[in-house]
C-alpha cells in the first residue's frame, strides 16, 4: 500500500466517523477516485434520509457519475471503510469500477450488528425458497419491453 492509498482510504474511514457523530447512518464511509482525485464521496446516510439505498458506496457512486457525465466508471477505484454488501456490489459492477479497497470485512461487520450475510444467502436461493416471496407475473407482456428496446438502433449498451 503507498502513500496516496493509504491517505484515500483514510478519507473513506474519516466519512464512516462522521456518518456516525453527525447521526446520519452507520458508520460507512466511501470515495471514488479518478487518477488519484476523488470525483465521489459517501456516508451511509440510511436512517437520516430514511433511504435503505443510501449507502456510502452508493452516494459515492452517484456522486462520481454526475461528476464525469456518465454511468461507466471505467478508470476509477472506490475506497470504501466496509466490505460492500450485494446491493453495493450491484452497484460497483453496474458501473464499471476497476477495483475496490476496503477496510473491514462483512464478518467484522456482522460482529456489530451490520449483518448481510443474508441478503448473499437469499441470493443463493431460487426465486421460490427465499422469505419474500417471488411471484413471476405477465412475463410475455413484459418481454415485449425488451423486445422494443432491442429493435432500437440508437440504444446504450449495457
Amino acid at each position: 500500500m503507498d502513500i496516496e492509498q493509504k491517505a484515500l482510504m483514510q478519507t473513506a474511514i474519516d466519512l464512516s466517523f462522521e456518518a456516525m457523530r453527525s447521526g446520519r447512518g452507520g458508520p460507512y464511509g466511501a470515495v471514488v477516485v479518478r487518477d488519484g482525485e476523488i470525483i465521489g464521496q459517501g456516508m451511509n446516510e440510511v436512517t437520516s434520509l430514511n433511504d435503505p439505498t443510501a449507502h456510502a458506496e452508493l452516494t459515492a457512486i452517484r456522486q462520481a457519475c454526475a461528476y464525469l457525465d456518465s454511468w461507466h466508471l471505467e478508470g476509477c477505484e472506490l475506497y470504501t471503510s466496509c466490505e460492500p454488501c450485494p446491493m453495493c456490489m450491484g452497484a460497483i459492477y453496474w458501473a464499471r469500477l476497476d477495483r475496490v479497497y476496503y477496510g473491514n470485512t462483512k464478518e467484522v461487520a456482522a460482529q456489530f450488528g451490520f449483518n448481510s450475510q443474508i441478503f448473499y444467502d437469499e441470493l443463493a436461493l431460487a426465486p421460490g425458497d427465499r422469505q419474500i416471496t417471488m411471484v413471476p407475473l405477465m412475463a410475455e407482456e413484459a418481454e415485449a419491453a425488451f423486445e422494443e428496446w432491442e429493435a432500437q438502433p440508437d440504444k446504450d449498451e449495457y
